[in-house]
């Protein structure tokens, strides 16, 4: 968990969209987001930008969990249904395996009722160093 309340405390994203760490460990992130009426499209849902995003930060967290820095080489997103205005929504990101310098991660974006609004894969790149020198 250190290493995401690290990374969250100083990047700009955290904050604009007032994410919440609610869990983190070896692989494994736990993110929440409220939708606001800035985060909404023409359609009065959320917009898909904002789901990606907030999977994309679970996928940040989980994969660099180890302190390792790594970065998303690729990620792909289904949306499945819609986020609504005020909505909270939950990106969980869960390891899949990790070979070396590459690892596969399937984050699950769900909405307040349980219901699943989007699945994003992704595939991430260690580039070495760590992620918080100062840990």
């Amino acid at each position: 968990m250190t290493v995401a309340r690290g990374m969250i405390a100083r990047e700009g994203t955290g904050a604009a969209w007032a994410l919440e760490l609610e869990a983190a460990d070896a692989g494994y992130a736990r993110v929440a987001m409220r939708l606001t009426p800035a985060m909404l499209n023409g359609f009065g849902i959320a917009h898909g930008g904002m789901i990606f995003a907030l999977a994309d930060s679970a996928f940040a967290y989980a994969c660099n969990s180890r302190n390792m820095k790594t970065v998303a080489q690729s990620g792909s997103v289904i949306f499945l249904d819609a986020g609504r205005a005020g909505e909270r929504l939950v990106a969980e990101a869960r390891e899949t395996a990790l070979r070396g310098r590459t690892g596969a991660y399937i984050i699950t974006v769900t909405g307040e009722d349980g219901r699943v609004i989007a699945e994003m894969q992704g595939l991430s790149r260690a580039v070495g160093g760590p992620t918080l020198e100062d840990l």
